[in-house]
């Protein structure tokens, strides 16, 4: 009975101790996981865009002046005054597509800044407008006509852009855009000159022009990411590429009537054409975002 209760005793004071010992060693706990990267617009992106342009300018202006003014046979003032004013061109309106590259780079938490290059081609239509305008010739008595047929296009247009945003949420962006812009464009135009008396023969002239003009571009727009890597946005951009002159001078002989040899030179007059080709882009697009080593948005 005396061991059983001693065996008892040292049990419980053995249990007792290694109860303590255990309380007093220092606990351990698993590291907390690594916080998610933060949220972050900087980096390289790549896109689509699809949308619509009107052009603001629809007309080409036309100035002339006579070559040869003599009294009797070189009518240059009648028609040259028969073929000066406006002439209604197509404006440039129509679908317009492309792809834009660019960088951004987030700073102060909700700024953004960057730049972005894009080139759309245009499917426009191009039809052509003409004008008569009409003289008097005092020495001959009959009316000097001239009609002018225009046509202007916008084959191409691209820019390349600084870009500032404030971001509304995190995957919110508003920002405004401006810098170069540059377009292939062609003008086309033609003259046919005569007078209602047969006293002189027709004149024609013919210019065309075809280059690339390069001017300036500004305007706004919103991208929202609506899911890592990937955003959409809206943008509208006013451009200005600038005017061109062209100049034509149509030549006609002189009618029998005066007894001269055919193809003499009856009168002579140059024309200077001009067009200014800007205008306005609304156009929507999506973009692909190489965040490399962040997260395109928190929580993903």
């Amino acid at each position: 009975m005396a061991k059983n209760f001693c065996a008892a005793t040292f049990l419980v004071c053995y249990f007792s101790a290694a109860a303590s010992f255990a309380a007093d060693l220092p606990s351990y706990k698993a590291p907390p996981p690594p916080p998610p990267p933060m949220m972050t617009w900087t980096g390289f992106y790549v896109g689509l865009n699809a949308g619509g342009t009107w052009g603001q300018s629809s007309s080409a202006n036309l100035s002339s002046f006579a070559l040869f003014n003599d009294p009797l046979w070189f009518q240059g003032n009648a028609f040259a005054s028969s073929a000066w004013g406006a002439v209604p061109t197509s404006n440039a309106s129509g679908f317009i597509g492309g792809g834009q590259i660019g960088y951004n780079w987030q700073f102060g938490g909700s700024f953004l800044t960057g730049v972005e290059a894009d080139i759309q081609g245009i499917a426009a239509s191009s039809g052509r407008s003409n004008v008569t305008g009409v003289a008097f010739n005092a020495l001959t008595g009959a009316m000097a006509m001239t009609t002018t047929d225009v046509s202007k296009r916008l084959d191409y247009l691209g820019t390349v852009r600084g870009r500032l945003g404030y971001l509304v949420t995190p995957t919110l962006l508003a920002y405004g855009t401006g810098g170069l812009a540059y377009g292939g464009v062609g003008l086309n135009a033609s003259q046919f000159s005569f007078d209602t008396g047969a006293f002189f023969g027709a004149g024609i002239g013919n210019t065309t022009f075809s280059n690339t003009l390069v001017g300036w571009t500004a305007g706004g727009g919103v991208e929202w990411m609506f899911m890592p890597g990937w955003s959409a946005k809206g943008e509208y951009l006013y451009y200005d590429l600038g005017s061109t002159t062209n100049n034509l001078a149509p030549v006609a002989g002189l009618a029998n009537v005066f007894n001269l040899p055919p193809g003499s030179i009856g009168y002579a007059y140059a024309s200077n054409v001009s067009s200014r080709y800007n205008g306005h882009i609304v156009r929507a697009g999506v973009n692909y975002h190489f965040n490399w080593g962040s997260s395109a948005l928190p929580g993903f």
